[in-house]
């Protein structure tokens, strides 16, 4: 392939435009064969705005290729070797040339079916392992009415909300598809390829920040596991994994005390002293004992009993730095301005998102973070008595306000603990000082009132854009001085970045506390647990992702590591 790099486009051109440069570039006569690899948006001279493309062309024939690329000689011009995901095919090959199949004693069952359960399950199902996925809350169809009626006034279910439910937790926000992993297999694509086949703009295969809206994101988790099932997976809804069963159950915190806290090879692996048996599954309040050789916690970050249970059946976890705050709003419009200027291209463009980091003096981070361009504020609480906020927008991002979450880095030294779920604790500390003030609704402050710690009697010029009810409030009162603070001395940077950003009638929300995980749950090298054998820690919930693509990617390792091992065996 023939990669173009840095092809600037008008935004008033039309794709004729871009055809007839990739012409001009290459010297041909005719139109080539060609891929959008990569779009962004250059903004730098406002208000002249340009779209940046890298195209990949494929000729008939790659010996053309080399030449052409040899003749033309310029440094955005050069041959390439795309990357396509190939295990799925070289493990039939080989089981097609070894005249073989892979054979378990029991289906891997994989707990969660969040992005990092989902394409695990579907690796393993395509090489024909025909996994049992469990998941807690309902189906997506039936998750979406559950979730409407708790922002409408009904009670909470704990077991199928924002949180829980199939899709995972990213499923109510705003489909973001970008992330900073390196990926070297082709993984990323092969991720973004399933979502556009399921319902997906086939924008996402090349926009520099691609996202997909709860909207569509929905109807993609619909068809991935339905195309799961035709490959012989099952899926068991409102249910619960309540217990894990472990034979030669030792003391292993003796192996917790030696690791570090990133460290992913330890034990070598003939050390695990204890292999997965038995779990205890929980539907409609009745008690099922399966028999698993492979358990897949892809459980999410707020998975708080299970990681409880877990602790108590002495499984390695460690507690780990994360970011917790709270959420803020702007106009849309303020946002555009910013980051597009005030000609006629602006209102062209897309709604913007953004992105801000900042180091206060005493070292710590602050950072937008999950940003939802035209979105809202949602309640996405999991348990009862507890309020978190997160941010969720549409495909079309159409809203009023634009807001992100301002999140400030917590570690494991503010905890004031040893114990692994010392994370949780906090997490939940904060959460019930905002339910308590508001009672289970969302609290919202103007940004003025959040600087002097005093509550808002009353919203200003900008009105919240909510999914659940929102009452006014004190949200500085709800988060330790440092999280505050770290904010505040934020704001004057990120106003320079963004005019309009220290509005006294911005929207505070919170409290912002579900960003990751806080624990993890530790692995080896070979992606199982360091003791435990065939207990494979997976995802975002398990430490080991940070988002939709990262926590796909993980399962899909996941699967990758249970094939290859029962491959060997």
């Amino acid at each position: 392939m023939i990669e173009i790099h840095n092809i600037k486009l008008p935004i008033d051109k039309n794709i004729n435009f871009l055809e007839q440069t990739i012409v001009k570039k290459l010297h041909l006569s005719k139109v080539p064969e060609y891929t959008i690899l990569k779009r962004s948006i250059d903004a730098r001279k406002k208000p002249d705005i340009y779209y940046i493309y890298k195209i990949g062309v494929t000729l008939k024939n790659s010996k053309c290729e080399a030449a052409l690329v040899k003749r033309i000689n310029k440094k955005n011009v050069i041959l390439t070797r795309p990357v396509k995901y190939s295990f799925i095919e070289e493990v039939k090959e080989k089981l097609t040339t070894d005249n073989n199949a892979i054979n378990l004693k029991h289906h891997p069952l994989i707990v969660g079916a969040g992005p990092a359960g989902l394409f695990c399950a579907y690796i393993l199902a395509s090489c024909g392992l025909q996994p049992v996925i469990v998941e807690r809350g309902l189906m997506v169809e039936d998750r979406i009415n559950k979730v409407n009626d708790f922002w409408n006034g009904k009670g909470l279910d704990p077991e199928c909300n924002v949180q829980f439910g199939e899709g995972g937790a990213g499923t109510f926000s705003d489909g973001k598809l970008n992330t900073q992993v390196k990926d070297k297999y082709g993984r990323i694509r092969f991720v973004l390829e399933e979502f556009v086949k399921h319902g997906a703009d086939l924008s996402i295969l090349y926009d520099n920040k691609p996202h997909i809206g709860t909207d569509v994101l929905t109807k993609v988790v619909i068809g991935i596991r339905k195309e799961i099932e035709d490959l012989g997976g099952t899926f068991l809804f409102d249910t619960k994994l309540s217990e894990i069963c472990i034979d030669n159950i030792v003391n292993s915190s003796n192996l917790c005390d030696k690791l570090q806290d990133n460290s992913n090879s330890a034990y070598p692996i003939n050390e695990r002293t204890r292999r997965i048996m038995k779990v205890l599954l929980t539907h409609n309040g009745a008690d099922t004992c399966v028999e698993t050789d492979n358990l897949v916690l892809a459980i999410g970050h707020s998975a708080r009993d299970t990681f409880s249970m877990l602790y108590d059946k002495e499984v390695p976890l460690s507690a780990k730095d994360f970011a917790m705050g709270v959420r803020i709003e702007h106009p849309e419009s303020v946002i555009r301005k910013a980051m597009y200027g005030q000609g006629k291209a602006a209102l062209k463009m897309p709604t913007p998102p953004y992105k801000l980091t900042y180091q206060t003096k005493s070292g710590r981070g602050v950072y937008s973070f999950c940003m939802c361009p035209g979105g809202y504020v949602v309640n996405a609480s999991s348990e009862n008595g507890f309020t978190a906020v997160n941010g969720m927008s549409y495909s079309g991002r159409n809203g009023e306000n634009s807001n992100s979450a301002l999140i400030v880095t917590v570690k494991k030294e503010d905890f004031n603990s040893d114990s692994p779920l010392a994370g949780v604790v906090l997490q939940r500390k904060l959460e019930k000082a905002v339910y308590e003030q508001g009672q289970g609704r969302i609290v919202v402050q103007r940004l003025e009132d959040f600087k002097k710690g005093i509550p808002t009697d009353d919203i200003g010029t900008i009105k919240p854009q909510t999914k659940g009810e929102y009452v006014c409030g004190n949200v500085a009162k709800c988060i330790p001085d440092y999280i505050s603070d770290s904010i505040i001395e934020a704001i004057p940077s990120f106003e320079k970045e963004i005019p309009g950003f220290d509005d006294n009638d911005a929207i505070i929300s919170g409290v912002e506390s579900r960003t990751s995980s806080p624990v993890r749950i530790i692995r080896d090298k070979d992606y199982q647990s360091i003791n435990i054998g065939g207990l494979y820690p997976c995802g975002e919930g398990a430490g080991y992702a940070g988002g939709i693509m990262s926590a796909a990617m993980d399962g899909m390792k996941v699967a990758e590591a249970i094939i290859q091992k029962a491959l060997r065996n």
